[in-house]
Order: structure tokens, then C-alpha cells, then sequence
């Protein structure tokens, strides 16, 4: 049998044919998304969903992909935009797919925005500017994962010198001690105070502890002439005032 001729049986490659086509992977649904969504964001940022408000951030950190699932990830696990950004970066950093970057920027668009408000306060005399009070501590502490306890140390002219976080706690308890308090106050030559803390729980309402807790610090800030304006308690529910329910 003639080998070569054996060889020649069957079809055999067209030398002179045209190169086929390369294969090409599908476009991924969300082609063209992050073009959409800022196009969107420039006629009407105000409009938007808070998911997709948090996509816009999260193009800044993660600049390739889909982001959209991270973004109600985020949200089904902290509830609320307010509580993504006010999430500890330990915290945000449980989430699958949210990394030092991510956890960074959106720590820092919360600071900006407490740094805003502050401001805000700053500038005029807290008992005339009490609605931005309220909206600052609020924003500060009504999603905090912990209690914390804070004071905003006050001139004579009831303007703000320093807003400090003298202690941090668990869900339902932070320690206060009013020597500590009123040490800071004296160091500040500050000549008023305003005494503020959270409850994760959400409920505003002051504890027979924080009653106990808070008459404490009066005693001691009489002393030495320091008055306490009020002490407010913020939760997700609002802002509770032991001056407007007669507890101080």
C-alpha cells in the first residue's frame, strides 16, 4: 500500500482559506453601568437610591468590576447608609469584598460629613443653633455600634471649644467618671458642658443609670461653677433631653 497516498485520504485543511474569527467573551451585564449610573448622578444625585449613592463611593475605591452587590451587601448588614458610614473599619472589613481602600474612603466621607456639622455648631452659640446640634449628634452617635459618651465643652459665650468622646463602651454601657469630666472642663477653661450618649438599642429613653450617672456629674460641675446645660441621649429613634423631660 502506497503510504503517502494512504496519508491523503480524507479532507484535508484549506491552505488558502480565511483565518477564522477569534472568539470573543460575552460582554458582562454590567457593561457600560458605571457610565450610566454617574450620567444619571449628574442630572439628579439627590434621587438616587441609597444603594446606588453607595456604588458611586464605591467606584472611587474598587475601580474595575461590578460593585452593585457589594453596595447591598453593605446595607442588608448595617440596615441603613447612616450605619454603613458609621461602621468601625474592623467592622466594615467582615463584609466579603471590603478591603483597607474601601473601609478607608467610607470612614472618610463620615468624618467629613461630622466635620461639617461640627462647624455648623461651631460658629454661633449652641443653645441658639440647637437644631444643628441636634442633627450633629445625631449623625455622630445615633448608628454607633456602642454606647459612647461624650462632652461638648462650652465657653462663656456658650460657643463650642471642644467636642471629645470621653469614654467608649459595650452595646449598653459606657463608663463615666465625673472627676474626669470636670478635669477636662477646668484643662479647657470651659465654663459650661453638655453631656451626650447613645443607645445602640435605638431607644432614647434615659436609664435609671443614666438619671443616677448624670446627677453625679451636676454635683461635681457645681463645685467648681461649671454648669451642665443638658444631657442628651441619641438613638435611631432620636434624641432624647433630660432638660426638656425635667430630669435636670
Amino acid at each position: 500500500m502506497d503510504g503517502s497516498r494512504h496519508l491523503a485520504e480524507g479532507p484535508q485543511p484549506d491552505l488558502w482559506a480565511a483565518p477564522a474569527a477569534p472568539i470573543t467573551a460575552p460582554r458582562p451585564h454590567y457593561h457600560g453601568h458605571r457610565d450610566r449610573l454617574r450620567e444619571r448622578a449628574g442630572r439628579a444625585l439627590d434621587v438616587l437610591p441609597d444603594y446606588e449613592l453607595l456604588e458611586l463611593q464605591l467606584f472611587r475605591s474598587i475601580p474595575r468590576g461590578d460593585v452593585k452587590p457589594l453596595a447591598k451587601a453593605l446595607l442588608a448588614r448595617f440596615g441603613s447608609l447612616a450605619a454603613v458610614l458609621s461602621a468601625s473599619p474592623a467592622e466594615l472589613k467582615s463584609v466579603p469584598g471590603v478591603g483597607e481602600a474601601v473601609a478607608l474612603d467610607l470612614k472618610l466621607q463620615h468624618e467629613i460629613g461630622l466635620r461639617i456639622g461640627r462647624e455648623a455648631v461651631r460658629k454661633r452659640p449652641v443653645i441658639s443653633s440647637w437644631s444643628q446640634l441636634l442633627d450633629y449628634v445625631k449623625r455622630a452617635m445615633a448608628h454607633a455600634p456602642r454606647e459612647q459618651f461624650r462632652v461638648l465643652f462650652l465657653d462663656k459665650r456658650n460657643q463650642l471649644i471642644a467636642d471629645e468622646v470621653m469614654n467608649h463602651g459595650t452595646v449598653d454601657h459606657a463608663p463615666v467618671y465625673p472627676r474626669e469630666v470636670v478635669r477636662r472642663a477646668l484643662e479647657l477653661s470651659s465654663s459650661a458642658i453638655i453631656l451626650v450618649h447613645n443607645h445602640p438599642s435605638g431607644d432614647p429613653t434615659p436609664s435609671q443609670a443614666d438619671i443616677a450617672m448624670t446627677k453625679e456629674v451636676v454635683l461635681a460641675a457645681r463645685s467648681l461653677r461649671i454648669a451642665v446645660h443638658d444631657h442628651l441621649v441619641v438613638g435611631r429613634e432620636g434624641v432624647a433631653s433630660f432638660r426638656a423631660l425635667g430630669l435636670l
